[in-house]
């Protein structure tokens, strides 16, 4: 995750005002800040600062971090895209204008076969975000070079970007990770829509923050018994993994999101929110603690039902850390 900006009138104190009103330390000459047809583009006095603090803070805050070129960003999982939607506090579709590539100290630390673009669009829709955005917004971000080891088109190109804004600049955006810069399909954005409609509703269900009891308790015939595994929240609402077995019949577990067991409750489809926040936050066995209490066949009893659980939910699929 980047780190907070430093203040603007400091990076910009380390530059002096040049005399054809561009500003020393980061040069417009062809070999230099190219656009993406590879042409000579000059910024004007107003876009150079602009243009230095998202340089400057990007490379210092985020070195090692790069951003997907449109062009070779595959499908994004429902885990990625969730955590990249409750990472960021701006979620908005823009269309690239211009874009300046960047080099020598303004491209520190950028990867080998990355390139790193000062990027400018134009807002289309604000999926999020508080306050609004202006028109126009502008980011940075390293893309991939293309096969052929050239400089990417971006142009024209649609994006969704997840970010936040930087404070004191209104139309710079911070990306929140590396793959926040998403390629626009009608399909990502309804995805993404429904992920942050589902977190902001009236239903939602807790971020899961842990196991906290398991107990089980043996039916009075052989193969029958019922295991409830009570799990943590950020915000203490109560939630819990009921596991039935009866003899002849394949064994069901089911979510209760309340204090009362819902018998006739489903187990959570694959690709929900409901489904993220247990997928992609409970640990792989329960803890120690949570069965302390138990006799040892009964503390057994409930771990294989929690790894029943487990396998019915699936892998997350996240293929970065979370944000």
């Amino acid at each position: 995750m980047f780190g907070p900006p430093p203040a603007f009138g400091t990076v910009e104190s380390l530059y002096r005002a040049a005399p054809n009103g561009r500003v020393d330390g980061l040069r417009h000459d062809a070999g230099t800040a190219e656009t993406e047809d590879e042409k000579p583009m000059r910024l004007a006095t107003k876009t150079a600062p602009t243009l230095l603090f998202g340089a400057l803070f990007f490379a210092s805050a985020a070195l090692s971090q790069t951003v997907t070129a449109p062009a070779s960003l595959p499908a994004i999982g429902y885990a990625d895209l969730a955590d990249l939607a409750f990472a960021g506090q701006v979620a908005v579709i823009v269309t690239v204008g211009n874009s300046v590539h960047l080099k020598d100290a303004d491209a520190a630390g950028v990867a080998p076969g990355f390139a790193r673009f000062y990027i400018e669009g134009g807002v289309n829709a604000l999926i999020a975000g508080r306050g609004g955005l202006p028109a126009s917004v502008s980011w940075i971000a390293d893309v991939p070079m293309t096969a052929a080891n050239r400089l990417p088109k971006l142009k024209k190109a649609k994006l969704i970007l997840l970010a936040r804004p930087v404070p004191g600049k209104p139309s710079m955006l911070q990306l929140v990770s590396k793959t926040a810069q998403l390629v626009w399909t009608p399909e990502t954005e309804q995805r993404l829509r429904a992920i942050l409609s589902d977190a902001n509703g009236p239903a939602a269900p807790p971020v899961v923050t842990g196991i906290g009891h398991a107990f089980h308790v043996a039916g009075s015939i052989p193969g029958e018994g019922e295991t409830q595994i009570f799990l943590k929240t950020a915000d203490n609402r109560p939630v819990s993994l009921n596991v039935q077995r009866h003899p002849g019949e394949d064994p069901r577990w089911t979510v209760s999101l309340g204090e009362i067991v819902d018998d006739a409750a489903a187990a959570p489809q694959r690709d929900t929110l409901l489904w993220y926040r247990l997928a992609c936050a409970l640990p792989p066995a329960l803890p120690d603690d949570a069965v302390a209490d138990q006799a040892p066949d009964d503390a057994k009893a409930a771990q294989a039902d929690y790894k029943l659980v487990l396998d019915g939910l699936g892998p997350c699929g996240r293929t970065a850390p979370a944000n």
